[in-house]
């Protein structure tokens, strides 16, 4: 447990992680904050309105926009750093682990199903 910690917060905290990271925040997130800036200093409601509105549903805790800034941002990786091994193998290293674990969930959910039946 304490290894695959290491791991992810070592992902995390890569500095071509966070420059991806933070491109990613722009294009789902920093748009609001910066058109309501923008709205409020010009005195444009439908700008101050729509970011407003988004903005109030970023805040709410479950919003799945935390996921698609994290796919932006690993999309963003594999498109700016294709030849950082280091970052992406650990990625590469995540994605097989959740895919196993995917697998035999499947795999003991179709054995449930097959005792059940016979």
């Amino acid at each position: 447990m304490k290894h695959n910690l290491k791991k992810a917060v070592g992902f995390l905290l890569n500095p071509k992680f966070l420059i991806c990271f933070g491109i990613g925040w722009l294009i789902t997130n920093g748009w609001s904050y910066m058109m309501f800036a923008w709205g409020t200093l010009l005195q444009i409601p439908w700008m101050v309105t729509v970011s407003g509105a988004y903005l109030a549903l970023l805040w709410f805790p479950f919003t799945p926009e935390k996921l698609f800034t994290l796919m932006i941002a690993m999309a963003l990786l594999r498109w700016l750093f294709p030849n950082d091994d280091k970052t992406l193998g650990v990625l590469r290293e995540m994605h097989a682990k959740v895919k196993a674990q995917i697998r035999s969930y499947c795999e003991k959910q179709k054995n449930e199903k097959e005792e059940k039946d016979s």
